[in-house]
């Protein structure tokens, strides 16, 4: 497929199918903050080695580990600015969940999100404009399109921001309804997720066989590294395995579903962007729950012996 055929590519996303996607990131983000409190934050400060490292991770080492694949890989340029896109997208949606369900630190893993959607908002559009702009071949592309940062940072604030308030607010003022809310909405954001998720993946099925064999290596790629250099980092560090899990996740599981929002709200769908940010959607649920369900594996044998 050459570069005009791919970037012509427009995936099967009518305005109710992105008014699911953005009420499932609004869904995600408000059960994440039922989960937050201040005290998470003053936790987070007394004790910010795991959270640091990851969070440094997350916006300056990931980013530039996706600009170095994007260089070296030379995928067609519409995709390369993809992965710098998705490597520039807070950690959250499903990583709190598995973070849980294998064994890491959900207080970190949580405390992570919540700071880095709140980063978001600043460092997503430098590092789609400063990595992008490296390259000619992308920079002609952020200029072709007149990437509005602020704009972005607004759309991020909104998608982002309100749901999260609301939660903590939720969990502030009305503990016992957070407390109730707690378990199906961890379930409920989920499944609402992988079925938004699933939906576009089957009314686009044809366009994601046609395009699977230039997509499956720069998102594998840089889905495995990034969660190889959380942990090892973390290791190195020597924090404790609970912490250097939660740590891997974190960095390698990227709000993709915001991504492909900024897609189309930025970059008119563009094939290359839009059809990489939708194989990450799914390509890190089932890296995560592959990875996670190891660690749990591990921990029941460690237990039974």
């Amino acid at each position: 497929m050459d570069l005009a055929t791919l970037d012509a590519i427009r995936l099967n996303f009518s305005p109710e199918s992105l008014a699911g996607l953005n009420a499932a990131i609004a869904l995600i983000m408000f059960g994440v903050a039922l989960d937050l409190h201040v005290e998470d934050f003053t936790a987070l400060l007394r004790d910010p080695r795991a959270p640091a490292i990851g969070l440094c991770l997350q916006f300056f080492a990931f980013p530039l580990l996706a600009f170095l694949m994007a260089w070296s890989l030379a995928p067609a340029p519409s995709m390369a600015l993809g992965m710098i896109l998705v490597a520039a997208c807070p950690g959250g949606n499903i990583s709190n969940f598995f973070t849980r369900f294998g064994g890491g630190r959900t207080s970190v893993s949580v405390g992570m999100t919540a700071v880095s959607t709140l980063a978001t908002m600043v460092m997503l559009p430098f590092n789609v404009s400063f990595y992008g702009g490296m390259m000619p071949e992308t920079a002609a592309l952020l200029q072709a399109f007149e990437l509005d940062a602020v704009g972005m940072s607004i759309q991020v604030l909104t998608l982002l921001g309100v749901p999260i308030t609301l939660g903590m607010a939720t969990a502030h003022w009305l503990p016992s309804v957070a407390e109730r809310l707690k378990p199906p909405m961890t379930w409920l954001s989920v499944v609402f997720f992988c079925a938004v998720v699933g939906l576009a993946f089957h009314a686009n099925f044809e366009i994601f066989l046609a395009i699977i064999g230039m997509t499956f290596v720069p998102v594998a790629a840089l889905n495995l590294v990034g969660m190889g250099m959380g942990y090892m980092t973390a290791r190195l560090a020597r924090l404790e395995e609970p912490d250097r899990r939660a740590i891997a996740l974190e960095v390698g599981i990227q709000n993709s579903a915001l991504g492909l929002v900024l897609v189309f709200d930025f970059f008119d769908g563009l094939g290359g962007m839009a059809v990489l940010l939708g194989w990450w959607g799914i390509w890190h649920i089932l890296s995560a729950l592959f990875t996670s369900s190891v660690w749990r594996w591990q921990d029941h044998r460690r237990e039974a012996a």
